[in-house]
């Protein structure tokens, strides 16, 4: 029982690397597309990110292959609700353009 609990936590905090990572990326297109320097931003939160996952990953998952594909198979599912939560939040927030036709 002890077993089935600590890979449901793995799973979790999975969900939550990925949020790290992959909204963490979305936060950097959006702040890098207006920034004079994007590729130093790119680096850095690339660092940062995989940093954050990679440590992540190896605390989680030392020794324990089940919990590591637990925290893996989070990590891939925050994907999916990452993409699909700033695809609500950029069509809420997106302003609307106007064309004018002669």
């Amino acid at each position: 029982m002890n077993e089935i609990i600590l890979i449901g936590l793995a799973l979790l905090a999975g969900i939550g690397l990925g949020f790290i990572f992959f909204g963490g990326l979305w936060w950097t297109v959006k702040i890098a597309t207006n920034s004079r320097n994007p590729a130093l931003w790119f680096l850095g939160s690339l660092a940062l990110r995989l940093t954050l996952v990679l440590a992540g990953f190896y605390i989680i998952g030392v020794g324990d292959l089940l919990r590591l594909l637990s925290c893996f198979t989070g990590f891939f599912i925050a994907r999916f609700l990452v993409i699909h939560l700033t695809k609500a939040y950029d069509m809420r927030h997106q302003k609307e353009e106007t064309t004018h036709e002669a």
